[in-house]
């Protein structure tokens, strides 16, 4: 096979094959600790609903697909029966979700702080974020325009 330069790089002094691939995003996958306190959080306050569920014939797992009207993007909700009596390890919380959100940004600001998930602002940058039951953290911003 030729290689064509427009389709390699050079890795560790090795010529690297790319190839022209057309991915998209699908779904993230978070676990949970109590299902059904995530399903509503994220209903209230995200208006996200439930696309469809998947539980282990075993009673092991149960996984919840949450989705918008607007996109193909789903949160995966994942319930472990070996992990629901302690929560999870989340590290330093750097990696977080992000969801724009349409009408009122300040207003639903007051919203998420009357919730009691408004978790960080940062007003120099114009953005804020919200936790969820599991302390994930979600960055609201506005739709762009």
């Amino acid at each position: 096979m030729k290689i064509k330069p427009e389709n390699s790089y050079l890795c560790s002094n090795l010529i690297v094959m790319t190839m022209k691939i057309g991915a998209r995003f699908d779904h993230f996958n978070i676990d949970v600790q109590d299902l059904n306190r995530s399903i509503a959080f994220y209903e209230k306050a995200l208006g996200l609903k439930e696309v469809r569920r998947k539980k282990a014939e075993d009673g092991s797992y149960e996984i919840v697909f949450m989705g918008d009207d607007t996109t193909n993007f789903m949160l995966e909700l994942t319930w472990l029966r070996d992990h629901a009596d302690r929560p999870f390890e989340l590290g330093e919380n750097e990696s977080h979700l992000c969801l724009r959100v349409e009408g009122d940004y300040e207003a639903l600001r007051e919203y998420y702080r009357e919730m009691g998930c408004l978790c960080y602002e940062n007003h120099q940058m114009g953005l804020y974020f919200i936790n969820d039951p599991d302390d994930y953290w979600i960055e609201i911003l506005p739709v762009r325009r």
